[in-house]
């Protein structure tokens, strides 16, 4: 057997044990953030429950991308899984706004109570989110918050990584299996800066006009006045082109940002975290 095949192998026994753990489950609501990992999530879930017993919940807020949640929704078409958005008002915590490194906590903590009161009030047994293995390794407060609730990480604790996440969603037919790794829009905020809808809506506009003109894996970071632009390698041979380079400054000036700078380190998750 060539190394292809055993690594092959040992997905498909981290799939099963997957499903076997969310056999286990009398019925699950699965936290669906628009996400590569939550989609997969919900798609062994319904493989594992049926479509009856598992019910999606997006939370939505203006940290939420519109795009992600309309792949939330579109993703739960999809699988026929019944899908609800509701509304998880981390801007009214002050520990949330005050953004002091510990925002994620926050922010979950808001999700999953509002995820956790959904359940009791439906009689829905367990809640469970797309955590995977990789997320160990970067600053994550919120899994914190998850383990505090005891909100189930069916993926974490197989030791899923992300690409055998986009290998098992791409077996799944899943729409999402290449979609690029996304965080929530406060992420762009640097910790010690206020969390404010205006600012979510700067990063959210300034990205979705990168989108437009072709940049696909990229943060704006959002620094007052400057935005810094990282970009994947594809993304600043892109800038080459002078009338691009153009458009991108006229994009991200519209987006409410006087000065447009780029990042000579490129693309990387966490550059914000403490």
């Amino acid at each position: 057997m060539g190394d292809m095949d055993e690594s092959k192998t040992s997905i498909l026994i981290k799939k099963n044990l997957i499903i076997n753990k969310l056999k286990e489950c009398e019925s699950l609501i699965v936290a669906l953030s628009g996400g590569v990992d939550s989609a997969l999530l919900l798609a062994l879930a319904v493989l594992a429950l049926g479509q009856e017993r598992v019910l999606a919940v997006t939370g939505a807020s203006p940290s939420l991308p519109a795009e992600d949640l309309e792949d939330a929704r579109a993703i739960a078409r999809s699988l026929g899984a019944r899908h609800e958005v509701v509304a998880t008002r981390e801007m009214e915590s002050a520990g949330y706004r005050a953004n002091a490194g510990d925002r994620c906590y926050h922010c979950r903590s808001a999700l999953f109570e509002t995820l956790g009161k959904l359940a009791r009030e439906r009689g829905i047994a367990a809640v469970a989110y797309g955590a995977i293995a990789d997320d160990g390794a970067d600053f994550r407060p919120g899994m914190r918050a998850a383990e505090e609730r005891g909100i189930l990480a069916p993926l974490l604790d197989a030791g899923i990584c992300k690409s055998e996440v986009r290998f098992l969603a791409a077996e799944a037919g899943l729409s999402l299996k290449d979609k690029p790794a996304a965080a929530c829009l406060a992420s762009r905020i640097p910790v010690g800066t206020e969390v404010t809808a205006g600012r979510l809506s700067q990063v959210e506009r300034a990205e979705r006009g990168l989108r437009m003109l072709g940049f696909r894996q990229l943060r704006v970071r959002h620094h007052g006045e400057i935005a810094r632009l990282e970009l994947d390698e594809q993304g600043g041979r892109l800038l080459a082109d002078r009338e691009l380079r153009d458009k991108v400054v006229r994009v991200v000036r519209d987006a409410g940002f006087r000065f447009v700078a780029l990042d000579l380190e490129g693309y990387r998750t966490g550059s914000l975290n403490p």
